[in-house]
């Protein structure tokens, strides 16, 4: 992999991340367009930095209402234990979505854009079901973990957004705006640290003759854009114009199904 590759990769994950358009779908299609060959035996060690990078980027941004929840939790704050509790049954879907479903998941959709194309149209539609409610509830509960907690497993799909898909359908159970955007973002970073505990004990990165400069250059970028694009995104939540994305996606997924098809 080369600096290039590792930066436009790197700046696709980190706005993907957070703008609801799927960073898995916009990765097939990067890497589609790129070739395979830029993702040699790097591929899995470069994944998970990126999404570190974009866990850390989402820490600093809610650096604030993160050490507001740990405060509450040291003092036995009853909401903020709620609200931990919260975060950690909506991670049990996906969770077990990732440990039974991810491999054949991943060979499913490796380099097939018609079925990316597909669950991008299906993000369009949720964000246009989204921006057309106004939630009222101000305190994630029990059915909205679960359900946002679902629509994070079924993110798992290329082309499904996990912060669209679960946003949405915070939105879509009566929560407000911006407090879904909130436990959306924060909900996933326990995820994907988990996600790379689990890969470094299972022994994943004994690849040798690893290129580490592509690997630092995708992080940053990460990093970077991740923070630009999560802060954006909070704005245009609060602000209900999830529709632009919509229209986005869909023009995105059926661009991907004609190549395909062609």
């Amino acid at each position: 992999m080369g600096w290039i590759e590792a930066l436009i990769l790197g700046i696709v994950q980190g706005l993907t991340e957070y703008l609801p358009v799927s960073s898995s779908g916009h990765i097939e299609i990067v890497g589609a367009l790129l070739g395979r060959s830029a993702l040699p035996e790097e591929n899995l060690l470069f994944t998970v930095l990126v999404h570190v990078a974009t866990a850390l980027s989402t820490i600093v941004v809610f650096r604030k209402r993160i050490a507001e929840i740990f405060k509450g939790l040291f003092s036995k704050d009853a909401e903020q234990w709620q609200f931990a509790w919260m975060v950690v049954i909506s991670m049990i879907p996906a969770a077990l979505v990732g440990v039974l479903l991810e491999d054949q998941i991943d060979q499913l959709f490796a380099g097939n854009l018609l079925l990316v194309g597909i669950c991008l149209c299906v993000t369009a539609v949720l964000l246009f079901l989204a921006d057309k409610f106004n939630g009222t509830l101000s305190q994630i509960k029990l059915p909205q973990a679960l359900a946002m907690g679902i629509a994070q497993a079924i993110a798992i799909l290329p082309g499904i957004s996990r912060s669209g898909a679960t946003i949405a359908t915070g939105i879509l159970v009566k929560t407000e705006k911006s407090k879904a955007a909130e436990f959306s973002f924060l909900m996933v970073i326990p995820l994907i640290l988990g996600k790379m505990a689990k890969d470094i004990l299972g022994g994943e990165f004994t690849q040798m003759d690893i290129n580490y400069s592509p690997l630092l250059i995708g992080f940053l970028a990460a990093f970077v854009s991740g923070i630009l694009a999560c802060t954006f995104m909070l704005r245009l939540v609060k602000r209900s114009q999830l529709s632009y994305f919509a229209y986005y996606c869909f023009v995105v997924g059926l661009g991907c199904s004609i190549y395909y098809l062609s």
